[in-house]
């Protein structure tokens, strides 16, 4: 039978076995519920999809492979009964199919296209292709129960959690994200109204397109997908993700948890987050006729007296009598009847559909329960204490306490008002003769007017380089002549006063060895400017592409790369607001007078409405071939998008060329391309040239880091601390595929 190979074959390590494993799947693969045949592992092998045990027979989905526990995360047709063992699950026919003998045929997923082949990806994401290599089916796009690091989960969406730990099929609550932008829990079979939630993320109204996401640290949080404006965080990150997996469930309770596991052969999920610490907030989670009592950290569900469970095993079903009803037409009414009334206390009742009736006492209440044949409850109010005699105040003693505050208010206020103005009096002075505000070593950003940025820059004469986002001018403060560098954004970019406020903000409150630092910004008028420290040495595309200057030597590129690794990584995962750059390369990287590389421009995509300079894709942030395949999809934009970015420039770095050169060969023209011909056919060094001193074994580390962090699909592509142990050379890196080159098709 002939294998039709579409994709690159993925190699991996496993720690038991030298063998390497596939980790493309072809129409010619099948699997069986049992044997070393029974499901499809990712490269690493912590995902797997295909069978597991529930109940006396199989079900088929992804689950967690390698752990004590299968810990299923997707579920494959959730609510059809458990398959005997002789069913299998192939897509020999284009289709991918459960099969049970002897003619019993149920597709898995359901797709418009003929599927060709179909990828088990470490991100724990299942994957079906058609013929030309395009996505027509994903499990992150359908969950069941669960989302993992980098999975959405879609405005419109929900979750549904599972009947128990070992059933996974439908269960009794949902967590939708609705259209408002409201994250909110309810009962399955409720309308999408407040009476019927139990928890809600608070965040109604703050878009159409906000989506709730997951990081590879274990950060749960809501983005607005559109303006890409981190809404509400739900859960903190971890520092560091220690090579951890990570996952946020709709448990069997209703309550919704983020878990963490740690690799190793005794690894167990560990509870990191959670909704609620009340495990009675779910409503229906005792039935009808049940109530909720939390015993320490558990929930115990019980009856009403005179009720009993209809089934102990499952309290939702609720409790039914466990006595005959009287009619009412039974004229021995009232306690004769043989009826009495028992006291529960504490109760909280969500129904408020009840009557009210004047009682002062509890057998009152009791009696005028007894009298209405239709009363099943009765609900005792505690009574108010009775209130004090209210003492007359005298008309002299008003005056008196009146006056008293009028000058104590007075005496207040005239000293506060002194206090403001000599501190403001002292502000003035030191802005006076510094410029700026020093407290224990932290800059306050400055502002400037647009008439002191014109003085200082010579009326903007020294042009010191341009982009798409704006000119920038050498200047000089004149108090203490500091060389700055001063950046005029365009007018198309301009914002409104608040929301660039805000951005700038956010901007210097970044502080990294790694970062150009912001000194500070002029808002005058329709003027948007912003002041930075001058880098004497230019930028990194200065440094590797002009013959006016020595090409760094090898040791040199290696340093610089973890520079920008570094820069990069704390703008994603350190800061205090997350930001995304959007235009990584070799002109956004300047070098100080120590030659330390500096990345330049962070965060100006918030800033910026305009299209980039390539006008190749309206919407489309960055540089013609830097920019991430998702931009081009239309996609949402995550720091992944940095990720490939960084890629492009590791790869140029280390060949010390541009990306795209048409002037050379047709093999040679893109770099991508070229830099994976030359590492599949084992010749590294053409690369980096036959008079450069170079360790191969850190130019193959520093190649298969370029091509990972180039991969089409942003789940592949590591995360900017991976890549900082990849380039020091602290975790191993499994043999890259081909990353998809975009470069050649705009």
């Amino acid at each position: 039978m002939a294998f039709t190979i579409i994709f690159l074959i993925f190699l991996t390590f496993s720690t038991i076995e030298a063998q390497q494993r596939l980790t493309n799947i072809s129409r010619s693969s099948f699997l069986t519920t049992t044997g070393t045949n029974s499901s499809w592992l990712s490269p690493s092998g912590h995902y797997a999809f295909g069978f597991y045990r529930q109940g006396s027979g199989y079900a088929v989905g992804v689950f967690a492979a390698g752990v004590p526990e299968k810990t299923v995360v997707w579920t494959a047709n959730r609510d059809y009964p458990p398959v005997p063992s002789n069913a299998t699950v192939d897509f020999s026919s284009g289709r991918l199919v459960l099969n049970i003998p002897p003619d019993q045929n149920t597709n898995i997923a359901d797709v418009s296209d003929s599927i060709s082949t179909a990828s088990m990806l470490d991100s724990g994401n299942f994957v079906l292709y058609n013929s030309a290599g395009r996505k027509i089916w994903q499990s992150f796009d359908n969950p069941t129960d669960t989302i993992l690091a980098d999975q959405l989960l879609l405005n419109g969406k929900q979750l549904v959690s599972s009947v128990s730990e070992g059933d996974h099929s439908t269960g009794l609550f949902r967590l939708k994200m609705q259209g408002d932008g409201h994250l909110v829990s309810y009962p399955l079979q409720s309308p999408d109204s407040a009476p019927y939630s139990y928890w809600a993320s608070g965040t109604a109204g703050t878009g159409n397109n906000i989506t709730l996401n997951l990081d590879d640290n274990g950060h749960l949080y809501l983005l607005n997908e559109t303006g890409g404006n981190n809404i509400r965080n739900l859960s903190a990150a971890e520092s560091s993700n220690d090579g951890k997996l990570y996952r946020m469930t709709l448990d069997v309770d209703g309550i919704f948890r983020v878990y963490s596991l740690t690799l190793d052969p005794k690894g167990n999920w560990s509870v990191m987050w959670y909704s609620s610490a009340d495990k009675c907030a779910p409503k229906g989670l005792c039935g009808l006729n049940g109530y909720c009592v939390q015993n320490d950290t558990k929930a115990d569900c019980r009856c009403f007296p005179g009720f009993d469970f209809i089934n102990p095993e499952i309290w939702s079903l609720g409790c039914e009598r466990n006595f005959a009803a009287v009619s009412c037409n039974n004229t021995n009414g009232g306690s004769s009847a043989g009826f009495a009334m028992m006291r529960e206390e504490n109760m909280l009742w969500e129904d408020q559909n009840y009557k009210e009736t004047e009682s002062t006492n509890k057998e009152d209440c009791e009696q005028s329960c007894f009298e209405d044949c239709n009363c099943e409850v009765a609900k005792e109010h505690l009574p108010s204490p009775p209130e004090r005699p209210k003492k007359e105040l005298r008309l002299e003693t008003v005056l008196i306490i009146g006056a008293s505050l009028i000058t104590f208010a007075t005496m207040v206020l005239t000293i506060s008002g002194f206090l403001i103005y000599r501190n403001r009096i002292w502000v003035y002075k030191k802005i006076s003769e510094k410029g700026y505000i020093e407290f224990g070593g932290d800059i306050v950003l400055r502002t400037f007017t647009f008439t002191e940025l014109e003085e200082l820059t010579n009326g903007f004469r020294d042009e010191l380089g341009s982009g798409a986002s704006g000119t920038v001018y050498k200047g000089i403060i004149p108090y203490n002549q500091k060389i700055v560098a001063v950046k005029k954004l365009k007018k198309a970019l301009a914002e409104g006063e608040r929301e660039f406020q805000r951005e700038i903000k956010i901007i210097g409150r970044t502080h990294h060895r790694n970062l150009v630092q912001l000194i500070g910004y002029c808002l005058d008028g329709p003027n948007r400017l912003l002041v930075y420290e001058y880098m004497c040495n230019g930028s990194l595309a200065d440094f590797l592409f002009t013959h006016e200057r020595p090409q760094p030597n090898w040791e040199e590129k290696v340093e610089i790369a973890r520079d920008i690794a570094r820069g990069i990584h704390y703008l994603h995962d350190e800061c205090e607001t997350q930001i995304i750059h959007c235009d990584i390369k070799p002109p956004n990287i300047l070098m100080d007078e120590h030659w330390c590389a500096k990345i330049s421009d962070f965060g100006l995509a918030k800033l910026s409405k305009a299209p980039d300079q390539t006008k190749t894709f309206s919407g489309i942030r960055g540089t013609r071939g830097y920019v991430a395949p998702e931009w081009h999809r239309r996609l949402p934009i995550t720091v992944k998008a940095d990720v490939y970015s960084f890629g492009v420039v590791l790869l140029e770095i280390i060949c010390g060329r541009k990306c795209l050169d048409w002037s050379r060969s047709e093999e040679e023209a893109i770099l991508e391309d070229w830099v994976y011909d030359c590492y599949e056919a084992g010749d590294l060094g053409k690369l980096v040239g036959v008079e450069e001193e170079v360790d191969m074994r850190k130019l193959e580390r520093m190649v298969k880091v370029g091509l990972w962090c180039m991969q089409d699909e942003p789940s592949l592509r590591p995360s900017m601390k991976k890549v900082l142990l990849m380039i020091e050379g602290t975790v191993d890196i499994p043999t890259p595929p081909s990353p998809t080159s975009f470069l050649s098709a705009i």
